[in-house]
């Protein structure tokens, strides 16, 4: 059971770190990540906030990989709806400065990418589950056959117009980003020397069932 805690603690601090590499290349202003684009842009044309806009279009991907056969974690489930809160409360709070010039907004957005790389290692390794997007992802590669990373730059090329074309923010941090996260996090899973292809990642049902399983063992006892 203890196992399972660390684990959890992982996977939610993971998480939060998730949301806290958002907001500094959010706030960087030079362009938003190709998901933020869409996001942003959803929630100006809803006027809802941006982290919302990111738990429902995490709840629309879910329905997705569901319909697609993909399986759904725990961490799948908690990625969908804590990031976007997190992003909401560390946005509100306004803990992370806005950028007034380039030369800041490329520190930043630098700052956040590093940020996001390091929580990208503490989720994966949880082993809780692929967030939704990454699913989609997966998902998509799956049925038609195409390399991951095509799949992965056509549903971002694809997110970041149509985010666009809804108000998002399109800029050089925009490139960059789409650029330059994957180097981000290939560096810091070298430096932690972690494999990422070895991680099994747990079914929601299995997790439910571990958990019944520990709480029996602990009234036998």
């Amino acid at each position: 059971m203890k196992q399972f805690y660390f684990r959890l603690i992982k996977l939610l601090t993971g998480l939060f770190f998730c949301a806290l590499g958002i907001a500094f290349t959010i706030n960087a202003r030079i362009g938003f990540s190709p998901w933020d684009v869409f996001h942003a842009g959803l929630a100006s044309t809803l006027r809802i906030s941006i982290g919302t806009a990111s738990i429902a279009t995490g709840i629309l991907i879910l329905l997705l990989i569901i319909l697609l056969g993909e399986k759904v974690g725990l961490g799948t489930l908690l990625n969908m709806i804590l990031i976007g809160m997190f992003l909401d409360l560390i946005l509100n709070l306004r803990i992370i400065p806005v950028s007034n010039n380039f030369i800041t907004g490329i520190i930043m957005l630098i700052i956040g990418m590093i940020i996001f790389s390091f929580a990208t290692y503490l989720y994966i390794q949880s082993a809780f589950g692929a967030g939704p997007r990454d699913s989609l992802m997966v998902a998509l590669s799956r049925k038609t056959g195409y390399p991951i990373g095509f799949c992965r730059g056509l549903i971002e090329l694809i997110v970041a117009l149509t985010g666009w074309k809804l108000g998002g923010m399109i800029g050089i941090g925009t490139v960059l980003f789409a650029l330059l996260i994957g180097l981000f996090i290939q560096i810091t899973f070298k430096i932690f020397k972690f494999d990422a292809t070895k991680v099994k990642h747990e079914t929601f049902e299995n997790t439910i069932k571990q958990c019944f399983t520990t709480i029996r063992e602990i009234n036998k006892s």
